[in-house]
């Protein structure tokens, strides 16, 4: 029998790697910068991270399952902070050993007798009964076009620090939670900031009550998904305010149709004025930008915070879209036998958690099919046929990234009822 290939020892790899191992099942890991933490590491290889970087689920919540967080550490970690807490992780459960440093994939293809054929760059190929794609998707920017545009166009996978714009006048695309925190370091720093919103967005505060939000809201009952709308809108509205008089959009959705933006910063700096809020990109001419309103502005830097193609270059043929891979399971199991995916999952729930759940099931799923094979096979129906919904009742709005969107409550929920079904042990979180 052959071994399990894990492709990447960022978060997801890592989590994937302790699961294999506490199975006794073997693998082979390889990772194509020169030390394991994924995007985390500021300084590997078109990592994304930025100095002001942060997590933005709490210490509480967010680790692993077994492995939380440093009580020093800070509710919302820097990312030299998870970085550590990451390479923590990996020497704790001794997974450094063997992973194949500073080596890329290459290529993925199937073999015909269900197997995989995984070949680096520079040509060494091994074959493995099953591969776990864990390489991250915040590595291939969506970076849109601004015709007309002479000045310099960046996407934000190349900002660093607020050193870069200094003296400059700045336009940020996007605001998303990286696309918030650059436009805040863009108050701070350049001569002059802009940031162009497309649509209206819900600006949840890291804290309620002295509390980080996600404490806060986790502390409580499990509402219906109409009254927690209803109920922390109407405290969203109550602490913010009417964000129109600040040139925002008014949201064109309720509250957590779309992914959270924790972010409050970036309205202190439009309250005083060290920042402007503008509407989408009409079009562009030299260095001057015309926005929907009609208004204009000139800007040396458009910095693109438009985010990232869910894309495998070394497996797009089996992991489908671009945008997000065809049909996962759970988020993380293919419908082509074998192949399986750890840190797909777009949530609004802590990550690290669910990397770890899904990787405990992988890891017991390709265990059954040799020690239980009517088991294994029975999973396999599931992941042909079981289309759960796992909104939770949300109507998440109509874009790339929120296809394939899953609510934390629902998934976790649903992740332990197929793991009752399926007599398989589901780590909990502890805090």
């Amino acid at each position: 029998m052959r071994d399990t290939c894990i492709i990447g020892a960022g978060p997801g790899g890592l989590a994937a790697a302790r699961a294999l191992k506490e199975r006794g099942l073997p693998y082979t890991h390889i990772e194509r910068n020169q030390d394991v933490g994924g995007l985390w590491d500021i300084d590997a290889l078109g990592s994304p991270m930025y100095e002001s970087a942060h997590f933005i689920s709490s210490k509480t919540l967010s680790g692993f399952s077994d492995f939380p967080m440093p009580d020093h550490y800070p509710d919302y970690p820097s990312h030299r902070q998870i970085l550590a807490y990451i390479r923590s992780f990996a020497d704790h459960y001794g997974l450094r050993d063997g992973i194949e440093l500073g080596t890329e994939v290459e290529r993925v293809e199937k073999l015909e007798d269900g197997g995989y054929r995984v070949t680096r760059k520079g040509g060494k190929a091994t074959e493995h009964d099953n591969v776990i794609v864990a390489s991250g998707v915040q590595w291939i920017p969506n970076a849109p076009e601004i015709p007309g545009f002479t000045g310099e166009v960046r996407h934000t996978v190349t900002y660093r620090s607020p050193e870069e714009l200094k003296g400059k006048h700045v336009l940020i695309v996007g605001a998303g939670n990286s696309g918030c925190d650059i436009a805040c370091d863009a108050a701070r720093s350049a001569d002059e900031a802009y940031i162009s919103v497309r649509r209206g967005y819900w600006f949840i505060p890291k804290h309620i009550f002295g509390m980080p939000s996600d404490v806060f809201a986790d502390s409580g009952p499990t509402l219906p998904m109409w009254l927690e709308q209803w109920l922390f809108g109407k405290i969203l509205r109550i602490i913010n305010g009417d964000l129109t008089r600040l040139g925002l959009p008014k949201p064109d959705h309720k509250l957590f149709e779309t992914h959270p933006t924790l972010n409050t910063q970036l309205l202190h700096y439009l309250q005083h004025g060290d920042i402007t809020a503008k509407p989408d990109i009409a079009s562009a001419e030299g260095t001057t930008v015309t926005f929907k309103d009609g208004s204009s502005v000139e800007v040396d830097l458009i910095l693109l915070a438009t985010g990232y193609k869910h894309a495998v270059p070394y497996a797009q043929d089996l992991m489908g879209s671009e945008q997000h891979p065809d049909h996962m399971y759970l988020t993380a199991f293919s419908r082509h036998t074998g192949l399986y995916g750890i840190g797909f999952v777009e949530t609004n729930g802590a990550a690290y958690l669910l990397m770890s759940q899904l990787s405990a099931m992988v890891a017991q799923h390709i265990a059954d099919r040799t020690e239980r094979p009517a088991k294994w096979e029975e999973f396999e129906r599931l992941i042909q046929t079981d289309e759960p919904d796992l909104s939770r009742g949300i109507k998440f709005v109509d874009s790339p990234r929120h296809k394939g969107y899953v609510d934390g409550v629902a998934i976790t929920k649903y992740i332990f009822k197929v793991g009752k079904r399926m007599g398989w042990t589901i780590p909990r979180g502890k805090h």
